[in-house]
């Protein structure tokens, strides 16, 4: 099986003056296509970090990571961009809508950077706002929207591209608990249609959506486990 994520040994420092500050030292993880993983640890464990390099936001010091057969640990930062804009979706607890546009306007938004003519780009914005259910909305701006819609249309933004693999960052994190399970199916949906979903957060109860978790602790893999082992053993103590 290939994978779409391969980390070897992945290593990332920060420096202040000339003293280096190990976050992740050495991480080796296997991410396969069509899987829902769920990245959990406390605050300071690298999870935030792991994922600005899972999206290309950032690279790291040391180790090879290789998205969907390219090598992007060392590529520049132009062909990460690139990389960003055609292989990943992202979708973010702050929604990062604009608000002068429509909740369509918004989900094209990708497809300029890519270069898609603007009647495409509408139909694919349709297609994307009708998979997350929200097709009737499409000429409603965010202030016109509940928390949930706008994060559905913040997901359907992420869709737009139809990338290789969907980063949530702490997708509930500003949502209540009924709004957060109603996200969490769409989630579920969009991997039973193909998709891969990689989501960190640090909630037990959003992680158990997915159907594998890693949890890291003072930037290494502590667990890496399918759900029903992650969550058996909680229970257990």
């Amino acid at each position: 099986m290939n994978s779409i994520i391969h980390l070897d040994n992945i290593q990332k420092s920060y420096f202040m003056g000339s003293q280096a500050i190990p976050v992740l030292k050495g991480i080796s993880l296997d991410i396969f296509k069509n899987e829902y993983v769920a990245l959990m640890g406390p605050s300071g464990s690298g999870k935030s970090t792991l994922m600005n390099i899972l999206g290309c936001l950032d690279s790291p010091t040391g180790g090879t990571y290789v998205l969907n057969g390219k090598d992007v640990s060392k590529m520049p930062d132009d062909d990460l961009a690139e990389v960003r804009n055609t292989e990943i979706g992202f979708v973010f607890q702050q929604f990062n809508l604009l608000p002068r546009l429509t909740a369509a306007e918004n989900v094209a938004l990708p497809l300029i950077y890519a270069g898609i003519p603007k009647k495409e780009r509408m139909e694919r914005a349709l297609e994307a706002l009708n998979k997350v259910g929200l097709a009737d909305r499409s000429h409603h701006k965010s202030n016109e929207l509940s928390g949930g819609q706008i994060q559905r249309v913040a997901i359907a933004r992420a869709l737009v591209n139809n990338p290789s693999l969907l980063l949530a960052d702490e997708p509930t994190g500003n949502l209540d608990s009924k709004t957060s399970v109603e996200v969490m199916e769409i989630f579920g949906k969009i991997q039973q249609a193909g998709n891969t979903v990689v989501l960190v957060t640090h909630e037990e109860d959003i992680a158990r959506y997915a159907h594998r978790v890693v949890r890291l602790r003072d930037g290494l893999v502590e667990t890496d486990k399918p759900r029903a082992e992650a969550f058996a053993q909680m229970q257990a103590h």
